[in-house]
């Protein structure tokens, strides 16, 4: 075992240059393949991790997402005065009634415009989502027009920075704090005082009410009660699935058209490696013929030729997947097309997503080894020692 493996080895250095290439064809095909995957799990998990695992968030039936929902006050205040609501020391309930809208606002270094998201609500957002931090300036102040952005917002758009201002509902509009949330949604949005938001778009409603409940146990019963309540009409989810659900759409289209691209590109990488295996059985005729001679048998023969190309699958992978953990320092925007508007997140890479780019890529290198393997298995001693 140990001689063929020093066989294997010696000829795949010995032929540099064609395993080289062999090689660079698969690790990037594997690249283009695991930076698909990262890029669509960077958005589910920018989403995912918007939610809280302690917290549900309440809005119109049927509603796809915070933009496209309206609660009345009177429904917001029946959600937030349910038993089950976590409240402070004081009585007061850990819930924000809330109000998101969308403003287009104009990219920093770019002529274009993009949908933000606005959302009114109030200082217990600050409460209710622990993993969001001020980092420069303050929180708004009730009752001013006053924003704090998130970290992607205030670098991506005109007028997001701290001290700046922007011009929308016929209001200017004063960026005092800037926050960050851990790179997930909120990152994306600017917030402001609920009332002023309510007022300046005349819309005297919200769009959700996020609460925390006392016990995660009771979400259920919670949940049934609200959902079965004549003067509701709403729809109970946990934060964390709701979040969730609007990253499917994209997630899949990116992975959908990544993979068509990536398969396309798997065709060339394979067919590279076919005619390397190829032109090494043709160069080894004789070797493969004395093999045979001393006793090793066809199988043994297949298992050597398909072991070199399992090899320059791994090598092709491990180098794909290496490079594409450099994506983890990049962050990209799409529209998020459950709310139409600008979400900015990163590439991540994952256990599975590795594990998965490197059986991609042993799996290029069984189907362009296999029939060059075949083909050296099945051939003649005689004939083989005669070519010598």
């Amino acid at each position: 075992m140990r001689l063929l493996l020093s066989y294997t080895l010696g000829n795949l250095v010995a032929r540099r240059l064609t395993t080289s290439l062999a090689v660079l064809g698969m690790a990037l095909v594997v690249f283009v393949f695991a930076a698909v995957l990262m890029l669509a799990y960077g958005l589910e998990k920018t989403l995912v991790d918007t939610g809280s695992e302690e917290n549900i968030i309440v809005t119109r039936a049927g509603s796809t997402a915070e933009t496209v929902s309206i609660l009345g006050r009177d429904q917001a205040g029946v959600v937030t005065t349910e038993a089950e609501v976590a409240v402070e020391a004081d009585g007061t309930p850990i819930a924000a009634k809330e109000i998101v809208v969308l403003i287009a606002a104009e990219r920093r270094g770019k002529p274009e415009e993009a949908n933000v998201v606005i959302r009114g609500t109030g200082l217990e957002a600050l409460r209710l989502r622990s993993g969001v931090k001020i980092v420069e300036g303050r929180m708004f102040a009730p009752g001013a027009s006053e924003l704090i952005a998130g970290r992607s917002t205030a670098k991506n758009f005109k007028g997001c920075g701290i001290g700046e201002s922007l011009r929308f509902a016929e209001r200017e509009w004063t960026v005092v704090g800037i926050f960050d949330a851990g790179g997930t949604g909120f990152d994306s949005e600017l917030w402001g005082d609920a009332e002023q938001v309510q007022q300046a778009f005349r819309r005297p409603i919200y769009s959700s009410v996020t609460a925390r409940l006392r016990d995660m146990s009771s979400f259920a019963e919670m949940k049934k009660r609200l959902e079965a309540d004549p003067r509701l009409t709403v729809d109970v989810e946990r934060e964390i699935e709701h979040y969730a659900n609007q990253s499917r759409a994209t997630a899949t289209f990116i992975r959908v058209i990544g993979l068509v691209v990536t398969i396309i590109f798997s065709l060339g990488a394979v067919l590279g490696a076919m005619i390397t295996m190829y032109a090494a059985v043709a160069n080894r005729t004789s070797e493969i013929g004395t093999l045979r001679a001393l006793g090793f048998s066809r199988r043994t023969v297949l298992g050597v030729f398909l072991g070199e190309a399992l090899f320059l699958g791994l090598l092709g992978g491990a180098i794909g997947v290496a490079g594409a953990s450099l994506l983890s320092f990049i962050t990209v925007s799409t529209t998020n097309w459950d709310t139409f508007s600008e979400l900015a997140f990163g590439f991540e890479l994952s256990p599975g997503i590795a594990i998965s780019s490197l059986l991609f890529a042993l799996g290029m290198g069984v189907v362009g080894g296999f029939l060059p393997a075949v083909r050296a298995s099945r051939a003649r001693i005689v004939e083989s020692l005669r070519a010598a």
